[in-house]
């Protein structure tokens, strides 16, 4: 049976690695901060010795199997839905949070290890983590480059320009595009449309394209933003 002491040893180490993680969210001002990360990490450490120890009074008893990593393994799947809640679909289909997510699915891990005793196996992916956290950070522009498709944004007029005239307008200069999105209410005239071009899109076919729609009666605004491949 575990002392007492070990319980809050174990337990004390948890919120201190969850802390260590949360502290570089914190500085971020991420939605799931220091005080975030010290509760899953500290949470899960208490899971785990539940899990562990907290059902031994019941073995003597007849017909009765204790499986120590049943409770403990619905962490992994419980903590999505707190991932789940920092993670932001922006415009254009920009996501943030997803790093903050994986992070809190990791602390939950090292809280896990934690309660478990594995005080080497925590305390050593606490500091991979701060390394791919703080350390890799200033390299990632460097090993990864960004890139975006081109779009064109309009302003239309409604009773002037239908949506089948801009599919026409496309497939007759035989501009590969990947959609085309109008964002419109029941009482606007005016209306945005957004085209989103195919990567196989030739620059001075679209270049050509906005000569031609600024020429149309019914397009108010073209604004074409060039993708980086």
């Amino acid at each position: 049976m575990i002392t007492w002491q070990e319980v809050i040893l174990r337990l004390f180490l948890a919120a201190i690695f969850g802390g260590a993680v949360g502290i570089d969210r914190q500085r971020h001002e991420w939605t799931a901060g220091l005080r975030t990360h010290m509760l899953v990490c500290l949470g899960s450490a208490l899971i785990m010795i539940v899990s562990a120890y907290g059902f031994r009074d019941v073995l003597p008893e007849d017909h009765v199997a204790l499986d120590p990593s049943r409770v403990a393994a619905q962490v992994i799947s419980g903590i999505g839905f707190l991932g789940a809640g920092t993670i932001l679909f922006l415009k254009h289909e920009v996501v943030k949070g997803l790093t903050t997510a994986a992070g809190l699915w990791t602390v939950a891990g090292i809280g896990l290890a934690t309660g478990g005793g594995l005080y080497f196996a925590a305390s050593a992916t606490t500091v991979l983590v701060l390394i791919i956290l703080i350390v890799l950070k200033p390299y990632k522009k460097i090993l990864t480059v960004e890139r975006w498709l081109s779009e064109i944004h309009l302003k239309i007029n409604r009773q002037q320009v239908q949506l089948t005239k801009l599919v026409q307008m496309l497939n007759s200069k035989n501009i590969a595009y990947n959609h085309i999105r109008m964002n419109t209410t029941d009482h606007d005239q005016i209306c945005s449309v957004e085209i989103r071009f195919d990567e196989s899109a030739n620059h001075k076919d679209i270049i050509e394209l906005v000569e031609t729609m600024n020429n149309v009666p019914g397009i108010s605004e073209v604004d074409y933003k060039p993708g980086v491949a």
